[in-house]
């Protein structure tokens, strides 16, 4: 998640206004379950040594000429070195994870992701982040097209409605991923490092 979606100030914002009922009801769930997960999960993963891997939506140009078709007709567009393409400041990367800028949904198809994963010996993957049904869900079908085991993080995932979220999650459960909760995984992950 980064600031141009949803920066503490504009989730702030968007809640004062009270104009986008999708955008508040994404906004209660970022600030009410899915950061506080995502902070959860981010710890232990570091505590046991998984590799952390960040991407944002952020251009190679200033005009983002090179983004995806569905990104020009969706009107998505951050510019290169923007604040809006920083990752919030709740679940900020620490100073040796990896940023893969990305110009299309699925972070396979506009990042070296893949040739990342397999130089650093990754098979297994634990996917979350927004918007479900789309980043999400698109990163989550390509890494397992390409054999990589998939864990997705339903609750450290949002999206524009329960529904459309819910809907992504059963798609996506047993075909191309297993799903856990945060509480879920990071009992898989301590129990894991127990054995070490």
């Amino acid at each position: 998640m980064q600031n141009g979606e949803c920066a503490k100030q504009l989730r702030k914002q968007f809640k004062n206004e009270g104009k986008d009922e999708r955008h508040l009801y994404l906004f209660n769930q970022l600030e009410l379950i899915v950061i506080p997960n995502q902070q959860k999960l981010l710890k232990a993963c570091r505590k046991t040594g998984i590799e952390i891997i960040y991407t944002t939506i952020e251009s190679l140009t200033n005009n983002g000429r090179e983004r995806s078709l569905d990104y020009k007709i969706s009107g998505i567009h951050v510019p290169k070195n923007s604040w809006e393409s920083l990752v919030i400041d709740e679940i900020q990367p620490a100073k040796d994870d990896i940023i893969l800028p990305k110009t299309t949904s699925s972070v396979f198809n506009s990042t070296i992701i893949d040739y990342i994963l397999h130089n650093m010996g990754i098979e297994y993957l634990l996917i979350f982040g927004i918007i479900t049904e789309q980043c999400v869900e698109s990163s989550i079908r390509d890494a397992a097209d390409k054999g990589y085991l998939i864990t997705q993080i339903e609750d450290c995932c949002a999206s524009y409605s329960e529904l459309t979220h819910n809907q992504s999650i059963e798609a996506m459960k047993g075909h191309y991923c297993r799903t856990k909760t945060t509480i879920g995984m990071i009992s898989e992950l301590n129990e894991l490092d127990s054995k070490r």
